[in-house]
């Protein structure tokens, strides 16, 4: 009853075969949104907001996606 919480580990249902890990940041309020960018067709598949390096480190453990494979758009 006044236990812990366990936290849900949810499976990527994303298919990010041939697409590029991207940040999209706002240079007005500075959020910040991980996604894929497909470059064929340079449409941004918004998947996770992006408030803390936590947050970050989740989205690449998640997509199991390196931090310098990440591209970053303004």
């Amino acid at each position: 009853m006044f236990g812990k919480k366990k936290k849900h580990r949810y499976e990527p249902t994303f298919d990010k075969t041939g697409k590029i890990p991207t940040i999209r940041a706002s240079i007005c309020t500075g959020e910040q949104v991980a996604g894929f960018k497909d470059p064929v067709t340079q449409r941004f598949s918004e998947l996770m907001l992006i408030r803390t390096r936590e947050d970050l480190e989740e989205f690449m453990e998640m997509y199991d996606v390196e931090e310098q494979d990440i591209k970053r758009e303004w």
